[in-house]
């Protein structure tokens, strides 16, 4: 049975190139509202561990925000990306945090934007600006049924994804949050436990740029300027 729009993968390299994590520049990965700091950078798995749960991208549980995550992959080379591959998960039991503050159920993605070649994106940027890309995202049940794969995602058109030094990937919503809306319970937080890409790396180096990485990236400490020179909180 074919599946429209998208593919999946059994194997490291096919038709859509290469696992293009050798060519991710780690230290500089960073993802915002992440519950663990450097859970984001974590879930970038070798093809091998695609399908373990642990270590595992959450959400940070805040009532009054949606369960929103902003993952930025820098390159070490300017690649070519063909093909995302995003694996969520289910564990579902009500929404909120438990006594210890703990989070009590996630659920997985259900869109992501992309973007390319931009650095200055946080949370109120993505809200308004037109993504390069944007992926309705399958439930997880839905590769199950197709066996021992996961499932690789074209990004279209090809031509916004040559040349690439950073991606980054904009998580706004989960499948929780339908039901959420209807039945006025907490918010379910957002789970992913996985992030792959395939293509291949054009042998253009990066230069050097000197920063400075904070370890857990909270929305409330962002801020970008304004047109006036001054500057907002995200």
């Amino acid at each position: 049975m074919e599946c429209e729009g998208h593919s999946h993968d059994h194997e490291h390299t096919d038709d859509a190139g290469a696992s293009l994590r050798s060519e991710i520049n780690f230290p500089g990965v960073y993802c915002l509202n992440e519950l663990t700091p450097n859970s984001g950078r974590a879930v970038l798995k070798p093809h091998d561990e695609r399908f373990s749960i642990h270590p595992n991208l959450i959400s940070q549980y805040d009532p009054d925000d949606d369960p929103e995550l902003l993952l930025h992959i820098p390159f070490t080379e300017s690649v070519s990306i063909k093909t995302v591959s995003v694996k969520g998960r289910f564990s579902v039991d009500g929404g909120g945090v438990d006594d210890d503050g703990n989070v009590t159920g996630t659920a997985a993605p259900k869109t992501v934007k992309v973007y390319a070649n931009r650095q200055d994106l946080d949370f109120e940027t993505v809200r308004e600006l037109e993504p390069h890309a944007t992926i309705d995202l399958l439930p997880p049940e839905h590769g199950e049924e197709f066996g021992d794969g996961t499932i690789d995602y074209p990004l279209r058109p090809a031509g916004r994804f040559q040349g690439v030094s950073c991606v980054t990937f904009y998580f706004p919503d989960n499948y929780a949050m339908a039901e959420e809306e209807d039945d006025g319970e907490d918010k379910v937080q957002t789970e992913i436990t996985f992030v792959g890409l395939k293509g291949k790396g054009m042998n253009v180096k990066r230069r050097a740029v000197e920063c400075v990485y904070e370890t857990r990236g909270m929305k409330k400490d962002h801020k970008v300027p304004d047109e006036m020179g001054g500057s907002h909180f995200v």
